[in-house]
């Protein structure tokens, strides 16, 4: 099956349960490839050095059998099972943080 893109993104994503909000100037976009749908962050930051104008980049995939997010390896593959309150509205890539770093970052 050809990637597609879904017709209403927010309807989907609210439908999942998907908490975050776009962050100022992104939206988000989803793709069905297979049995995963890959989240994107879109952004068009005006001009850029490519043809397209936008900046898509990878949020993370979602499992709609399991009902599971999983976070990126890259922008095909997806990785480890992650609790969506555990990610940010940038990326469902989890950070790999000290006790030290956990407490000065998780201070905001």
């Amino acid at each position: 099956m050809k990637d597609s893109t879904l017709d209403d993104c927010e309807q989907f994503l609210n439908d999942i349960g998907f908490i975050h909000d776009p962050p100022k100037g992104y939206k988000y976009e989803v793709r069905k490839k297979g049995s995963l749908v890959s989240i994107w962050t879109v952004s068009n930051p005006g001009f850029i050095f490519n043809n397209g104008g936008t900046v898509r980049c990878i949020w993370g995939f979602y499992n709609p059998k399991t009902k599971c997010y999983h976070a990126p390896i890259n922008s095909t593959k997806h990785g480890d099972k992650v609790d969506i309150k555990s990610t940010t509205p940038y990326s469902a890539m989890q950070l790999n943080l000290n006790p030290l770093e956990y407490a000065l970052f998780s201070a905001s």
